[in-house]
Parts: structure tokens; C-alpha cells; sequence
């Protein structure tokens, strides 16, 4: 495939633009589900334990999925993969309000659906980073920069969703929020299908075969395998702050889906920022310091959540933390996609992945019962908590990255 020349900005390109738009559409729908899924449990039991099993549910079958998914993604290439999410996703979701029409959604159907609903996660974004090289080229600025993009799509997508979600379930209900999310999968996959062309193809050599290969290339990278660990710990995080937002609302908030759907948007807002302000300061600083300093604000805003609950003061907490979060993403990314041979990304990227899930699944199980005997503000210094301790590990390693030796090669996994 003939490569983008580096002169040009990757949003130019119009694959990648298609890949963009297709995140955007797609993942705006998922984002409006994020906060229809929970308040249509809470709405049909009043149980935040519910709640929480289901979204751990959804999140233990990402994690499951993903070391296989890696092998998945890489034999049917990146681009079927993506198409294959889409298209399962736009039929299992549908599933859910249609069952609920017919009175055949119990509560364990519920959380077998949202289970597959689940599964094609860590391969579809592995895929989507793994295809950026064969879109943009090779270079550090240019896989950075679409790195960021990327991310900045995934993030307005917080940013339009939930907000619309809120204003939407008021007007139709959780249910038919579901339907829309069905419709913006098909999108996606016809804009894949459309613009996205198939990348190169990358034969699978012996050292980068095997279920565990990604595990191995992490543990052997100490920069990965440091980050690994601790965004684990930063995604349990993440993931009870998204599982209290709702409780806090519907408790404390007066049952209005609008307040929960502008906090996430908040969040997204914030995150969107941060991503477009990466573009201008790589110009001026090396791309990990900017995570660097993403991270210490990032930790240091969070421990306001633990002296209130104002959704005022957590709406700007939420907007700081996500603006951080674009600092850290970009960089990181694209200093992880280097780092790994070719051959190894799908399955590097499915595992790295699979371990922070796991981590984000493990939070929501432990946080369901903290939650419902002792509040949101007891989640809220958990969380502050491990992006803390967390935060002190990955500024360290991120700091003596330029020490560290170069990327892993695959036949050294053997």
C-alpha cells in the first residue's frame, strides 16, 4: 500500500478520515448506551449492585475475549475485525429493547447480551491502532498526531453521547436510546466497508504466534510492562467514577438522566481539549513529558471529589481529568505501537488491554457493595487512591524512558 508522504497531515487522508468519522458515529452511540444501559437497570430494579454487575459484566467479557481476540485480529486482518464489531454490535444491541417489548429480557438474558456485546472490544481497538501505520506512515510525529486525533474522536464521542442520552432518555426512554446505538454500528461498518482500505498484510512468524505472546512482549518491555500495571490501576478508577455518576444522580439528583448525561459530557469535553492541545505542544515538548504532566494534575484534581459531591465541582473535576487524559493517551499510544514489532501489535495491544479490563471489571465488582453500604464518596477516594500510587510508578518509569532500551524484538519471545 502506498504510504502517506509525512508532509501531509493525516486528516487529510481520507481512510483515516472515514476511520475518524466512523469512531465518532460509532462510538457516540456506545456512549449514549454507557449511560442508557445503567439507568435502565436502575430504572427496572433501583439496585446500583445490579447496575454494577451488569456494566462488570460487560467488562469481564472484553477482558476474556481479548488475548484470543489479538490472534483473531490478526489472521482476519484489522480492517475485517472492525467491520466484524460493528456488525455484531448493531444486532446484539437491538436485541435488548426488543426483547424488553416482548417481556423476554430477565435480568440473566440481560447480562448474556451485554457479555457479547462486550467480547469484540480489545480486538476492534487494537485494530483500529494497529491499521494507523499502513494509513499514515511509520513517523513518530505523524503516528502521534493520528494517535491523538484518534483518541480525540473516541473522546467528543463522551461528549456528544451522554449529553444527547440524558436529553433523550426524558424524551423516549433508555430503551429507544438502545435502538439508536444499533443504527450508528451499521454506520460505522458502511463507512469502513466504503473508505478504509485493507492494510498490509503481517504473516504471522513463530515467535509472534501463541495465546500468551502479548502477555510475554509486555512482561519483556519494562516501559509496558510498568504502564501496564499501573493504567490497570487507573482504569479501576475510571470505572467507578462511570458507575457512580449515575448512582449519584439518580439518588442525589432528583432522578434526571439530563444532570448524569452533562457530566459525562463534561468528562469528554475535557478529554476532546486536551487530545487538540497535544497537536500544538508536540512543537514545544517531548510527547511523554506532556504525559507526564498530564498524569500529576490528573491525580492531584481527583482527590477533590473526596471532600464533595457537588455536581458542580465534579463536573470540573471531570472536565480537568478528562483534558488530562488526552495529554496521556496520544503519547503513550504511540510510544507503545512503536515499541512493538509489527507482527506483535494486534496481540501486544489485545493484552495490554485485556489486563486493564480485567483490572476495570475486578473495580466494579469490589465497588458494587462499597458503593451500596457506604456512598459515592467512599468510591470517590478509592479512586483518587489508585491514580495516586499508581501515578507515582508510571511517573517515574515515563521520566526514564529515554533510558530504556529499544523495542522488543519477536524472536527474543521465543
Amino acid at each position: 500500500m502506498e504510504r502517506l508522504p509525512t508532509t501531509e497531515p493525516p486528516v487529510r487522508h481520507l481512510p483515516l478520515a472515514a476511520l475518524l468519522a466512523a469512531e465518532v458515529i460509532s462510538v457516540t452511540g456506545s456512549a449514549m448506551t454507557k449511560l442508557a444501559l445503567p439507568w435502565f437497570v436502575l430504572v427496572t430494579t433501583g439496585s446500583p449492585a445490579r447496575m454494577s454487575i451488569v456494566l462488570a459484566t460487560q467488562m469481564a467479557a472484553m477482558a476474556l475475549a481479548g488475548l484470543p481476540g489479538g490472534g483473531i485480529a490478526t489472521r482476519i486482518g484489522a480492517r475485517r475485525m472492525m467491520l466484524l464489531g460493528n456488525l455484531t454490535g448493531a444486532a446484539l444491541i437491538a436485541l435488548i429493547p426488543l426483547l424488553h417489548a416482548s417481556g423476554a429480557l430477565s435480568f440473566p438474558v440481560l447480562l448474556v447480551i451485554v457479555f457479547a456485546v462486550g467480547a469484540p472490544y480489545i480486538p476492534y481497538q487494537a485494530s483500529q491502532v494497529v491499521i494507523l501505520p499502513d494509513l499514515v506512515g511509520d513517523d513518530d510525529q505523524l503516528l502521534t498526531k493520528a494517535n491523538a486525533l484518534l483518541l480525540g474522536a473516541n473522546r467528543t464521542t463522551v461528549l456528544l453521547g451522554a449529553p444527547i442520552a440524558g436529553v433523550l432518555i426524558g424524551l423516549i426512554g433508555a430503551t429507544a436510546v438502545l435502538w439508536v446505538d444499533s443504527g450508528t454500528f451499521l454506520i460505522a461498518f458502511l463507512l469502513i466497508a466504503l473508505l478504509v482500505p485493507r492494510g498490509k498484510a503481517i504473516p504471522e512468524t513463530t515467535s509472534a504466534q501463541g495465546l500468551f505472546v502479548g502477555l510475554r512482549t509486555l512482561w519483556t518491555d519494562r516501559l509496558l510492562r510498568t504502564w501496564t500495571v499501573t493504567v490497570s490501576a487507573f482504569e479501576m478508577g475510571w470505572q467507578l467514577i462511570f458507575a457512580a455518576i449515575p448512582v449519584l444522580v439518580f439518588f442525589s439528583y432528583a432522578h434526571h438522566p439530563q444532570v448524569a448525561g452533562i457530566l459525562f459530557g463534561t468528562f469528554g469535553g475535557g478529554a476532546l481539549a486536551g487530545n487538540l492541545l497535544v497537536l500544538p505542544l508536540l512543537r514545544h515538548r517531548a510527547p511523554l513529558r506532556l504525559a507526564v504532566i498530564g498524569k500529576v494534575i490528573q491525580a492531584l484534581t481527583l482527590w477533590v471529589l473526596v471532600g464533595t459531591s457537588q455536581v458542580v465541582v465534579v463536573g470540573a473535576v471531570l472536565a480537568i481529568a478528562g483534558a488530562c487524559t488526552g495529554l496521556i493517551g496520544g503519547p503513550t499510544t504511540a510510544v507503545q505501537t512503536k515499541r512493538v514489532p509489527a507482527e506483535l501489535r494486534a496481540r501486544t495491544l489485545s493484552a495490554y488491554l485485556t489486563i486493564t479490563l480485567v483490572a476495570g471489571a475486578i473495580g466494579l465488582f469490589i465497588g458494587a457493595p462499597v458503593m451500596q453500604a457506604a456512598g459515592v464518596r467512599t468510591v470517590f477516594l478509592l479512586v483518587a487512591l489508585a491514580h495516586t500510587i499508581g501515578g507515582f510508578f508510571f511517573v517515574r518509569v515515563t521520566l526514564r524512558a529515554s533510558k530504556l532500551p529499544a523495542a522488543v524484538k519477536s524472536e527474543e519471545l521465543v
